[in-house]
């Protein structure tokens, strides 16, 4: 687009980045352990943990990819997140005292405790391999749009941005992360409330109209609604949401790892709480942005230059359609919903480094040792981070979060099987397990070979053998393969005795709900 912005504008933007540099060296001094630099100082009160839940949660892809999908179809996507306080508010009272009882800092020690040490590392790698995949997305998407509105290169901004994170990342630990999403998440919302008010109010028509109008263009819709799997469908996106809930809340380091920072396992629950109920509401505002510009742009309010694409649309109102200062607002909100998450992904990537694999291989070093490889690894996350955001801007990405859900599907690996069979069953063992995931894996290569394009032609295809569902699938399927093959297998191996603090069992032993706090694992 090459729109210039007012020099205002670009101070507003650059004034909150150094900002944010500023909140990490502000918490550089109190960095004087692994545990605080991972897990804080224990005094984070529940509401600001949980506003740092709902900043991870709300990212960049939000903020541009959620309008871009509701501008070229519906409100489909939204079911996704639509489940998620739907499911959570039957699990999250068990799963909260859960971790913060069994597990120091990984999620993924719960998974090792339960059945043994390749299932640690198999969910480590889930993680990792997810997230390194998302980080990259967040952060081109921010960049493309910054880009779109300066006609600098998008690969400036990949750069810039990725110091910036890296800095406040680096120097200060959870904590610097947990304030600063406190702070771009209000952000983050006024900007998305600011777009909202200019579309209802600044239109000729008034908001009445247009939000009539977006409904009868079905913008505003959840369809298609017939049961089909082969397609993407509400049910599909009911079924994959329901268990994006539970990876997200139940097995993603992300967020675990913010229930280990607060006081006590109420303040806990409380902010999961906090966080879901404040997500839900952000993504829809800004499937309501994407709604609303469709209807600004094609009922005469305005005309699009030929051969726009969806994701470009919502950077060029906030270039052409907002005041001067509303624009280096509504993009320091943009890069807020960037930071907040991508901030969050490298912590953790960085705990999970040292947890599940540093400490593994030298279980002799010290804890300064332990903290100087975490900062290490925050930064090799980050340079691996604008690596894939600059592979995406070679590619000139389009439909990114299609892309992400994708992604999510492919390296979700069974996690969430993995889980709720460690929780839900006493029989289950580590040999049924590992069976479950053999099965799994061979599954998804089957599927993800034979639904996948190169050149327009299928990697693998066997005809009317090839996988016949919704990529979006991918990921439910693999979850109860592993958790029905695991259970099954575990039926043909000798039952071990199990330590019921690592089922549900253990939350309801003796009819005492209390007995399953305990005290935490040292």
């Amino acid at each position: 687009m090459g729109n210039s912005i007012h020099w205002i504008d670009i101070v507003i933007v650059i004034a909150s980045v150094v900002f944010t540099i500023g909140v990490g060296i502000y918490f550089a001094n109190r960095q004087k352990s692994s545990k605080h630099y991972f897990a804080g100082s224990g005094n984070i009160p529940a509401w600001a943990i949980g506003i740092s839940i709902f900043a991870t949660l709300i990212s960049s892809v939000t903020f541009l990819a959620y309008p871009a999908a509701a501008y070229k179809s519906n409100w489909i996507l939204l079911v996704q997140g639509l489940m998620v306080p739907i499911v959570l508010i039957g699990v999250i009272w068990i799963i909260v005292p859960l971790f913060r009882k069994v597990i120091r800092l990984s999620t993924y020690e719960y998974f090792e405790r339960r059945f043994g040490v390749f299932a640690r590392m198999y969910s480590s790698v889930a993680f990792i391999l997810t997230h390194f995949s998302k980080m990259g997305t967040v952060l081109y998407l921010v960049s493309l749009a910054i880009a779109s509105l300066t006609g600098l290169p998008v690969t400036t901004f990949i750069i810039l941005l990725s110091i910036a994170i890296i800095l406040l990342t680096l120097l200060g630990g959870i904590e610097a992360v947990i304030w600063m999403d406190v702070i771009q998440g209000f952000l983050l919302i006024g900007g998305g409330l600011l777009c909202v008010g200019i579309l209802l109010f600044g239109s000729p028509n008034g908001a009445g109209y247009m939000l009539t109008e977006a409904v009868s263009m079905k913008k505003i819709d959840f369809g298609p609604y017939n049961f089909s799997l082969a397609q993407l469908t509400f049910w599909v996106m009911v079924i994959n949401g329901a268990f994006y809930a539970l990876q997200k809340y139940g097995t993603d380091q992300t967020i675990v790892q913010r229930y280990l920072t607060a006081k006590t396992d109420k303040d806990a629950k409380k902010a999961a709480y906090i966080g879901v109920l404040t997500s839900v509401p952000v993504w829809a505002l800004f499937m309501l942005i994407g709604a609303l510009l469709f209807v600004f742009y094609n009922s005469g309010g305005a005309v699009l230059p030929e051969g726009m694409k969806a994701d470009q649309v919502f950077p060029y109102f906030i270039g052409t359609q907002l005041p001067v200062g509303a624009v280096g607002l509504v993009l320091s909100a943009l890069v807020a919903a960037a930071i907040s998450s991508l901030d969050s992904d490298m912590n953790c990537l960085a705990a999970i480094g040292v947890e599940d694999f540093y400490q593994r291989f030298k279980p002799n070093c010290t804890d300064k040792q332990r903290l100087n490889m975490g900062r290490w690894l925050v930064f090799l996350s980050g340079v691996a981070m604008t690596g894939v955001a600059l592979l995406y801007a070679a590619w000139d990405g389009e439909g990114v979060l299609g892309v992400v859900f994708e992604l999510y599907a492919i390296f979700s690996a069974g996690i969430v099987g993995i889980f709720l069979l460690g929780l839900l069953s006493r029989r289950a063992n580590w040999q049924g397990l590992y069976i479950g995931i053999g099965v799994c894996i061979a599954f998804t290569t089957y599927a993800v070979l034979t639904t996948t394009d190169i050149n327009d032609k299928l990697i693998l295809d066997l005809g009317k053998y090839n996988f016949p569902h919704h990529k979006y699938m991918l990921g439910v399927y693999s979850h109860l393969i592993v958790l029905i093959v695991g259970y099954i297998a575990s039926l043909f191996f000798k039952s071990e005795k199990v330590n019921e603090e690592l089922t549900i069992y253990g939350y309801f032993g003796k009819n005492n709900p209390d007995s399953y706090r305990g005290k935490n694992k040292e």
